[in-house]
C-alpha cells in the first residue's frame, strides 16, 4: 500500500481496461489461464460498475496461484505490492472482487470450456514440460494454446465466468512497516517481520540461520 495523503483517492474510469496483449506481455505467454484471468477480471469490474484503482479501492481475492492471476492485477489494479491482492490457493479458478467504495462484492467462477484439440495440447505439453519436445511440436503446443486462449476471449460470457454477488467483510487495508537494520546483517527489514535472537531483532533468514539444525 502507498501513502495517498498527496494524492486524489478514486479509479479510472470504469469500462477502459489494459488489453489481453498487455496481459501477454506481463505475464510472458499466451495460454487459456491468462484469457480465464481476464475475462474474470473484465467481468467482475463490469458486474460492481468500477475502473483500475488508484490505490485498495478493489480487493481481490484468488482461490487459484495459476496464471490467470497475471491477468487479475493487471486488469483490475488489485497487485501483491499494493496489498489488495490475497492469494488462498484453493486450486479453483473463483475470484472475489470487493468494491471498498459501494462495499459490494462479486465471486466470479471461471466456467469449464472443452477447447478443440485439449487431448492433443495435453500430450504435447507433457512433451514441452519434459524437453522431449521437438521444433515442430513446441510450435504445435503453443498454436494449439494461442487458438484455446482465443477461443475463451470470444465467447458469450455467460459460457466463460459465473458471476454472483456475495456479502463479505472488507479485508484489512495494508500495513506500512518502519523499516530497521537487521543486527546480524545489516540489511534493512520491515520491523514487524523481525525476529528475537539473543535479545536483538534479527531478520528471518538470519534467525534461521542461527537455529540448530532440525530445530
Amino acid at each position: 500500500m502507498c501513502d495517498t495523503h498527496d494524492h486524489p483517492a478514486g479509479t479510472a474510469g470504469a469500462g477502459h481496461y489494459p488489453s489481453f496483449d498487455e496481459c501477454v506481455t506481463f505475464h510472458g505467454h499466451t495460454c487459456p489461464g491468462l484469457a480465464m484471468g481476464y475475462r474474470v477480471a473484465v467481468a467482475a469490474m463490469q458486474a460492481l460498475g468500477v475502473g483500475r484503482p488508484y490505490d485498495e479501492e478493489l480487493v481481490a481475492i484468488a482461490e487459484t496461484d495459476a496464471c490467470g492471476v497475471d491477468a487479475v492485477q493487471m486488469v483490475t489494479g488489485c497487485t501483491a505490492g499494493k496489498g489488495n491482492l490475497v492469494i488462498r490457493d484453493y486450486g479453483k479458478h473463483a475470484f472475489t472482487f470487493l468494491s471498498r467504495g459501494s462495499g459490494r462484492a462479486v465471486r466470479v467462477l471461471a466456467c469449464a470450456t472443452e477447447a478443440p484439440g485439449r487431448a492433443e495440447m495435453d500430450d504435447l505439453r507433457r512433451k514441452v514440460m519434459s524437453g522431449s519436445a521437438d521444433g515442430a511440436e513446441h510450435d504445435r503446443f503453443h498454436a494449439l494454446m494461442r487458438a484455446a486462449a482465443q477461443r475463451i476471449l470470444t465467447l458469450p460470457q455467460d459460457e466463460v465466468v459465473r458471476v454472483s454477488e456475495v456479502d463479505m467483510e472488507p479485508p484489512a487495508t495494508a500495513r506500512i512497516f518502519v523499516s530497521v537494520a537487521c543486527a546480524r546483517c545489516g540489511e534493512q527489514v520491515a520491523d514487524a517481520k523481525t525476529r528475537l535472537l539473543d535479545g536483538r531483532r534479527v531478520c528471518i533468514p538470519c534467525h534461521e540461520a542461527a537455529r540448530p539444525a532440525g530445530n
